[in-house]
């Protein structure tokens, strides 16, 4: 009886061995797969961090240099990404290749007349994007913009002083707009540095303008002196001038005032002439119709003549032509007579 029962408990103690074998069996797969699960996914992971460590963004306006080694080794242009070797081996370095203006401050430069003016230009500069100007700005001032401009400054400063001294003052100020030269400075100064720039700092000069010009107080005096003196000459030309055309327009009135007078004694010697024919015709006429009164008219016309009111003559007036101031008409005489009673 006790063996039977024992043989019961035997049995029920290796079934549970088995139920306990196979329980732990049936967990233990999950178990050993976990680990691989876990290596990929940190596989992924580290793939993923050195294809982020491997990529560059180039943004627009922006050159990229990959430097090996602190050396540079490429220029991206492109916007976009592009491949690298990871940190330490290669770095992405940015360049700003957006335009920039640079001001030369107050400078005081001598004109080639002799006289001085203070002078303020401006630069507008940028890095060409090309791959060797560049590296050559890294190289020049270490992709710093303050430091290039600093020394864009120096080169500008040179630069007025050698342009100023080809122009005279009357080129740069002056009150007739004709005789300004203020591009061909502004020309000038810009081939004087661009070439330069270009070549040391990888730099290339888009425009250079005159900001500021103004006079110091002897250049002043003098200009206003000398502006005074052409203001001069001119009203001097201009007076001449007008003296000129005023002799002009004297001499031909006058010319035309000798022919009008000439034109008009001819008409005037015609019609007088004419006046005399028709006189003495009429005189003729009177004559032939009655002489003694024709005597009187001509006695009558010679006193007119030379008698006026300033003359004193004594003459007798029984002689001609006064005498018919005493006697009258001789065919009035008898009917004068018989009038009186």
């Amino acid at each position: 009886m006790l063996s039977s029962t024992h043989n019961h408990s035997g049995h029920d103690h290796a079934h549970h061995d088995h139920d306990h074998d196979h329980h732990d069996h049936a967990h233990g797969a999950p178990q050993d797969a976990r680990p691989w699960r876990r290596m990929a996914l940190a596989g992924v992971l580290v793939l993923f961090a050195i294809a982020t460590a491997c990529l560059v963004q180039v943004r627009s306006g922006e050159a990229t240099v990959i430097t090996r080694f602190g050396n540079p080794a490429r220029v991206l242009l492109e916007p976009g990404l592009a491949w690298r070797l990871p940190i330490p081996f290669e770095s992405a370095v940015p360049v700003d290749l957006r335009l920039r203006t640079t001001s030369s401050g107050l400078q005081d430069v001598g004109t080639r007349d002799g006289l001085r003016i203070i002078v303020q230009a401006y630069v507008a500069w940028q890095v060409q994007a090309d791959p060797d100007n560049v590296q050559r700005f890294m190289r020049a001032v270490q992709n710093q913009p303050e430091e290039a401009a600093r020394q864009i400054r120096t080169f500008v400063g040179s630069a007025l002083e050698t342009s100023a001294s080809g122009f005279d003052l009357s080129n740069l100020v002056n009150t007739d707009a004709s005789q300004v030269h203020i591009a061909d400075f502004e020309d000038h100064l810009r081939q004087q540095i661009s070439e330069q720039l270009l070549s040391t700092y990888g730099v290339k000069v888009l425009q250079v303008g005159i900001e500021r010009l103004t006079l110091p107080a002897v250049t002043l005096n003098a200009t206003v002196e000398r502006m005074r003196a052409e203001r001069e000459t001119i009203a001097t030309e201009r007076t001449a001038e007008g003296k000129r055309q005023a002799a002009e327009i004297r001499s031909g009135a006058e010319r035309d005032a000798r022919i009008l007078q000439a034109d008009a004694s001819v008409k005037a010697a015609e019609v007088e002439a004419q006046s005399r024919v028709e006189a003495a015709q009429i005189y003729g006429k009177a004559y032939a119709g009655s002489p003694d009164l024709y005597n009187l008219l001509r006695s009558l016309d010679t006193l007119g003549t030379i008698v006026n009111s300033g003359t004193h003559l004594v003459l007798r007036t029984d002689a001609a032509p006064f005498r018919a101031l005493v006697d009258g008409p001789p065919q009035l005489a008898p009917a004068a007579k018989a009038s009186q009673p």
